[in-house]
């Protein structure tokens, strides 16, 4: 039986080839030999045969992990007020691009006309209590007056001060000019503007809603600086150091592999999950994606280079996994000879080859052999 296999790809490679091209010549096998085989240039050619040799490969030990595309603290933003009011004006969209500064929503509320009220008035009895702070001052330095009559000044004069401040500092935060309503400019609005540059990932409100300090309005999103948080468990954490690659893909968005490298390696274990969370940078920031993402990684905790060749070389037997290597070639005809390898470490798409001496300079078909393989388990029919 361990024959069988060997002596079914042979013919398939005769049959093939003479279907491809009926002037070509049949293989040649020798009687009773099943480890050497001959393919003629125009089978080879026909059938998309491919040379190659052992390559140097780096073959990886790596902890698989999931988690998600996040961007630091600093690039969120939650919109709120510290004053309740109305949504009167709320332009933007989920999706919207905004600037530093750009405006984003306006509020209404009578009670922002009180404040202003309240610090116009504050502020002309400041001009007062400081007057008479500074004449009853100069009395009580020339002993004219009691000093009773003095700290009562100046307790007024410092009090009001407090309290101008207080007023002054409250329309700030509601972006409204101290100075304008000096001049009388009064207004029963106030505008809330982006404090950073990015995109609306969430839009909580519309015109007419009534927001409380503990309503969250808006979302803004900077992903300038995209980065991995990754989910290490316990048993791995100990593998896992800043500097290491890791290599990653988007399995619902797309089938691409990306890279990044570990940032940061969390001190502390979730006591539910017991995880540990590893922060990466990524290095193509270019690519769209998108906060929250999910992602499957794999942290490349030790590379070391083996020589290798394809899977696609690779004939598994009933006895082993064999190559054919070139051990001869004419005119018209290459000569293989079937060689057993013996497999270490494998990739998706590679095997380190340990005994690496038997097939030291020699060319192997690397490229070819699977679609025969293939065909020669679901039958070949012409």
């Amino acid at each position: 039986m361990k024959h069988l296999y060997f002596i079914i790809f042979a013919v398939l490679i005769t049959a093939c080839g003479n279907d491809n091209n009926n002037t070509s010549e049949p293989i040649s096998t020798d009687e009773g030999d099943h480890d050497h085989i001959s393919i003629t240039k125009t089978q080879f050619e026909s059938e998309k045969m491919v040379f190659g040799s052992l390559t140097e490969l780096d073959f990886n030990e790596s902890i698989k992990v999931n988690g998600i595309i996040d961007v630091p603290p600093q690039s969120k933003s939650s919109i709120s007020t510290f004053i309740s009011g109305y949504i009167t004006n709320t332009p933007l969209l989920i999706g919207s691009e905004v600037k530093k500064g750009q405006l984003l929503v306006t509020l209404q509320n009578p009670e922002y006309i009180e404040i202003q009220q309240n610090y116009l008035e504050v502020t002309e009895q400041l001009n007062y209590l400081k007057s008479e702070f500074n004449r009853q001052k100069t009395l009580f330095d020339e002993q004219i007056t009691s000093e009773k009559n003095y700290l009562k000044a100046k307790s007024l004069y410092k009090s009001n001060l407090a309290h101008y401040n207080g007023l002054r500092k409250k329309l700030q935060m509601m972006n409204i000019s101290p100075k304008r309503v000096e001049q009388g400019q009064i207004s029963s609005t106030i505008n809330l503007y982006a404090p950073i540059s990015g995109t609306v990932s969430k839009v909580n409100i519309s015109n007419g809603t009534y927001v409380s300090p503990s309503d969250v309005i808006l979302e803004l999103v900077n992903t300038d600086h995209i980065h991995l948080e990754l989910a290490v468990f316990e048993k791995d954490i100990m593998n896992v150091k800043k500097g290491q690659q890791i290599r990653f893909k988007i399995p619902e968005a797309s089938k691409d592999t990306f890279d990044a490298e570990i940032h940061l390696v969390g001190t502390t274990i979730d006591a539910e999950t017991r995880r540990v969370q590893v922060h990466g940078h990524v290095e193509n920031e270019d690519s769209n994606f998108i906060v929250g993402m999910f992602v499957e990684a794999e942290i490349i905790t030790e590379s070391t280079k083996k020589l290798s060749l394809p899977k696609e070389a690779i004939i598994p037997l009933e006895d082993g996994n064999y190559v054919l290597a070139l051990d001869e070639e004419n005119e018209d005809v290459f000569h293989l000879k079937k060689i057993k390898v013996n497999l270490g470490k494998q990739t998706e798409d590679a095997a380190e080859i340990l005994n690496t001496d038997d097939l030291k300079n020699k060319q192997i078909l690397i490229k070819g052999i699977g679609m025969l393989l293939n065909e020669s388990e679901g039958g070949h029919s012409h």
